[in-house]
């Protein structure tokens, strides 16, 4: 039995609202995405601070960024299940409460520990309300109202990608009332307090009529089978690498292999597995799903290494950093918006290629810049690189869903869109941890501290960490570019009458995964 994720008819739809309700309605659901989606961005540039104030260890501060997108990535898929099982507007509300709290917890964190759950907290509060936002919107306004309002959501992504640094980096560096990085979190509560009271009131209730079942089994043994990885690959070189670790990784694809074996009996019992592996047969799809995963992988380790390169190496401060990731964001921004309007319709997967090659240079230019100027690196010397690596990155995230979905199935559009945008999310974690052998391995033991006592030496050290973590994003690239060969030649461009009409599935699946859209390249831009 397949999974199908069915269409709302017209007439099961709720009235579009009122001119104003709904139009404060829509005020809500953005400023909620534009508020996940800045958390999401901000806590990068916070870090050196996080381990200066609280003591953290670095694995602790991989968990702070990692725990985030860990638990929001297992938890999208069944997000917008719940959604469309007992009502967009209550889970929305109810993921923006849980994530109003989480931030709340986040900024009176008085421990390395109580910070890292609190943000793991934050990351399944998340997966909650995002996977809503779309949803709301398509009950909200019709069809031919549709496109301005999109054009609005994407206006919020692109504001939330350029701004979340900036906001980092100035209240960081601002030390409001003496809280350093606390604020990064607790600027959330009066926004989130405002949007539920909104929201309780101009939000419309709505429900699928027809909703997938929740697959509760195959969360958990994902979430065993990934943390069964991930927990000792970044703990394990504070840990001294021990058996155990490797015993947990080697026994992870087992419990992985479970996985699989549960979601296809799931598939013939009810057809509502979490993840419809039969889509892993289609070639661009399993390719795409790849390219995902190791482009969240590259994009994560790297901007990670690039925060405390900056400012534990070279001893930036936040708003130093912030403003020298300007001009990667713009350049990200352009690219990203001519490779959909005019290079993708005429040149086909060759943009993306092109993107994954411009990327690769900008890395190796930046490994060249950092081993050539060492730890007297200025901005505008860094500039080019992140110039460069800002194109490729935009010619790579725009057109990518688009290409990766072309091929699928209408009928298994929202669960493609789901896996797919997860697998990003999960690629991210990955990077995440890959940053201990790659960059923290190579760190030697006067970088825990993160003191100035370590001077030159400690310095030095990250620059030679980030030289290394460098070459393995610069083989992440290639490993894409190798990918993008098995993608069509030519993406299909939808119909958009057609895309009106399937607009009503997105709502559990496609729901999460545009929101996670929204989520996925601002998060790349930290």
């Amino acid at each position: 039995m397949t999974t199908t994720v069915p269409a709302a008819p017209e007439a099961a739809e709720p009235a579009p609202a009122p001119d104003r309700r709904r139009w404060i309605a829509l005020a809500v659901v953005l400023t909620a995405t534009f508020m996940d989606l800045v958390d999401a961005t901000i806590v990068n540039i916070a870090i050196p601070s996080i381990q200066r104030d609280t003591g953290a260890s670095f694995s602790a501060l991989q968990w702070v960024t990692a725990g985030y997108a860990l638990a929001f990535a297992i938890g999208l898929i069944t997000g917008g299940r719940l959604g469309d099982i007992f009502g967009r507007k209550r889970l929305f509300l109810l993921g923006m409460g849980g994530f109003t709290v989480a931030s709340a917890l986040c900024g009176l964190a008085a421990s390395p520990g109580m910070l890292v759950g609190a943000r793991v907290l934050q990351g399944a509060m998340a997966a909650l309300m995002v996977p809503q936002v779309l949803a709301i919107i398509h009950v909200s306004f019709p069809a031919r109202e549709r496109g301005k309002v999109f054009g609005m959501f994407g206006a919020v992504l692109g504001l939330g990608a350029v701004c979340g640094p900036l906001i980092g980096a100035l209240l960081t560096e601002g030390d409001l009332l003496g809280l350093e990085w606390r604020p990064i979190f607790l600027i959330n509560l009066p926004v989130g307090v405002a949007g539920i009271l909104l929201g309780r009131r101009f939000i419309a209730e709505s429900k699928a009529p027809t909703a997938l079942r929740l697959d509760l089994v195959g969360t958990a043994l994902a979430t065993v089978g990934l943390l069964m990885f991930l927990y000792p690959l970044t703990q394990g070189r504070e840990s001294g690498w021990p058996v155990w670790g490797f015993v947990s990784m080697a026994a992870s694809p087992l419990v992985l292999a479970v996985f699989v074996r549960y979601e296809r009996a799931k598939a013939r019992k009810d057809g509502s597995p979490l993840v419809e592996l039969s889509l892993f047969k289609i070639k661009t799809f399993a390719a795409g799903a790849g390219v995902q995963l190791t482009f969240g992988a590259a994009s994560g380790l790297f901007f990670l290494v690039w925060t405390l390169h900056m400012q534990l190496g070279l001893g930036w401060g936040p708003l130093h950093a912030g403003l020298t990731g300007v001009p990667f964001s713009l350049a990200c921004s352009a690219a990203a918006g001519m490779s959909v309007q005019k290079l993708v319709p005429r040149f086909g997967r060759k943009v993306m290629q092109a993107g994954a090659l411009i990327m690769l240079a900008g890395a190796l230019l930046y490994i060249g810049e950092a081993e050539h100027f060492g730890t007297a690196m200025q901005s505008w010397q860094m500039a080019p690189a992140m110039v460069l690596l800002g194109a490729g990155m935009g010619l790579i995230v725009a057109p990518i869903t688009d290409s990766v979905l072309s091929e699928v199935p209408t009928e298994h559009s929202g669960s493609a869109s789901g896996i797919f945008n997860t697998t990003g999310q999960l690629g991210m974690a990955l990077g995440l941890g890959l940053s201990s052998v790659a960059f923290f391995g190579v760190v030697d033991g006067t970088g825990e501290t993160g003191g100035a006592g370590a001077g030159a030496a400690l310095g030095a050290s990250f620059i030679d960490a980030t030289t290394s973590a460098l070459w393995w994003v610069s083989g992440g690239l290639v490993i894409i570019f190798g990918l993008l060969f098995l993608l069509p030649r030519q993406v299909r461009t939808q119909n958009p009458a057609a895309t009106e009409e399937a607009a009503p599935a997105a709502t559990g699946e496609t729901g999460a995964s545009v929101g996670e859209t929204g989520k996925t390249q601002p998060v790349l831009v930290s």
